[in-house]
């Protein structure tokens, strides 16, 4: 709004105090409203979002237990972790088994005698060919170019190289250096070879030394072999898969003869956790929703929903829905209530431990079908509700869409009442400005009857 600038001359007003006097009591009562709605938008905004947040919570811990899987998973122990460890999908059957860890896999490495000048030391020229397995690459050594460490930096560079690291490690004098070349994958069928063509004769004895087998350094390329309950099985890395449906053991020490325990079973510890996630999160929702429509008698003041139908009928719902038998589920293992799961007088949910435990391994498809039997589960159908609800399409969306309409709508009004202030202010001004020049007028007519006045006064003395 614009500074008042006009001050009385003629009449002594304070034409400025008038007029914003005046325009603040105009301005006054609309810019309360649009504050008041304002701050009742932006309040049911924010208390949306946060029940948005807690529903999603939920949904989460929903998502974790309405698949048949969730109560399917499997725990692995080994009797010696030193041996093997063990991981496992739902498809692993649980059972007892006994590992024997023959021989672990390795990746092939080959070196070279000692030169005794190092990486600078030349070699010979021709041309290198290295192969892993049934794959090979070849490299050029040039006279320029045909030192021990550029013989490594070629095969290292070759574009080709299908997995081979080539390095130069020094001798216990600190002086000469071996070439070695590494396998880059284990396995029998990763044993590396190495020829020459065109080679002179420092190159074809490079070769020759490669080839050489010095059992102390060098490393043969071979397979892990691990027998499974008598079953012999092997695998070009030390991670075994297939051996056992659904189950991955990691070799990590070969003792022939040391048979070593496995144990597939049933994860309840996780399943628990589970259900403990889905009491968590639920309550979470329910403390939100208590606390989104709450009256305060005391102080006569009530949460940012109270009496919002909306949040009325989820609770309603939602409550329904974790009360109601699962349709489908014979016996008496068919509610939550059944498994453990029982509601407080708070409203919230409460998880007997042992009671589900008992549940779990008593009837543990009954446990599994009350929260995942399809279209009738607890966890499938507050899933499927909450989606719809929380859904681009859904109540909260179209809720905060009418939100943000608003606020719009309440910026403009704003936008407006400053434009229409303007214009009121200029006409107060205008007005005041004229009754002070008017007022100055008068007081100068008076000043001139009081002047002739006195003059016919004087003249009659």
């Amino acid at each position: 709004m614009a500074t008042l600038s006009s001050t009385g001359v003629g009449s002594g007003l304070d034409i400025n105090s008038l007029v914003k006097q005046l325009v603040a009591a105009e301005r006054s009562a609309p810019e309360q409203r649009i504050s008041r709605e304002s701050a009742k938008a932006t309040t049911e905004f924010t208390a949306l979002a946060t029940l948005k947040g807690a529903m999603s919570a939920f949904q989460g811990a929903l998502n974790a237990m309405k698949g048949a899987d969730a109560f399917a998973t499997r725990k692995a122990t080994a009797g010696d972790e030193a041996a093997f460890t063990a991981s496992v999908t739902t498809k692993a059957a649980a059972g007892n088994y006994d590992v024997e860890v023959v021989q672990l896999a390795a990746a092939a490495r080959i070196g070279s005698a000692v030169y005794p000048g190092g990486p600078d030391s030349v070699v010979g020229t021709g041309t290198l060919t290295i192969a892993v397995g049934a794959k090979s690459f070849s490299v050029d050594i040039a006279a320029e170019g045909n030192s021990l460490a550029d013989i490594r930096d070629a095969i290292n560079a070759a574009k080709d190289n299908t997995g081979v690291r080539a390095t130069l490690i020094r001798d216990t004098a600190g002086s000469g250096s071996y070439l070695v070349l590494s396998a880059t994958k284990t396995g029998a069928a990763n044993a590396i070879t190495v020829s020459s063509t065109g080679a002179d004769a420092g190159l074809a004895q490079l070769v020759q030394d490669l080839q050489a087998v010095d059992p102390d350094r060098d490393v043969a390329a071979q397979d892990a072999i691990a027998f499974v309950s008598g079953y012999e099985i092997h695998s070009d890395t030390n991670t075994v898969s297939g051996a056992i449906d659904g189950v991955t053991l990691s070799l990590k020490k070969a003792e022939v003869g040391k048979l070593v325990s496995l144990s597939v079973e049933r994860d309840d510890a996780t399943i628990q956790k589970r259900a403990e996630n889905f009491v968590s999160a639920y309550n979470v929702l329910a403390q939100q929703i208590t606390s989104l429509s709450r009256y305060d008698a005391a102080s006569k003041s009530g949460g940012p929903l109270l009496g919002d139908s909306m949040l009325r009928s989820l609770d309603t719902q939602v409550r329904r829905i974790l009360s109601e038998s699962v349709a489908g589920v014979t016996g008496s293992r068919n509610t939550l209530a059944s498994l453990g799961i029982t509601r407080t007088i708070s409203g919230t949910l409460q998880l007997d431990a042992g009671k589900f435990r008992d549940a779990l391994a008593a009837d543990p498809d009954a446990v599994t079908q009350v929260f995942t039997a399809s279209g009738s589960g607890v966890a499938v159908r507050l899933s499927g509700f909450l989606d719809t609800k929380l859904s681009s399409t859904g109540e909260f969306a179209s809720r905060d869409q009418r939100i943000a309409a608003k606020r719009r709508d309440l910026e403009k009004q704003s936008d407006a009442l400053d434009a229409r202030m303007e214009v009121i202010q200029a006409r107060y001004l205008k007005q005041f400005t004229a009754l002070d020049s008017m007022l100055a007028q008068m007081q100068s007519t008076s000043n001139y009857l009081s002047q002739q006045l006195t003059s016919l006064s004087n003249l009659n003395k």
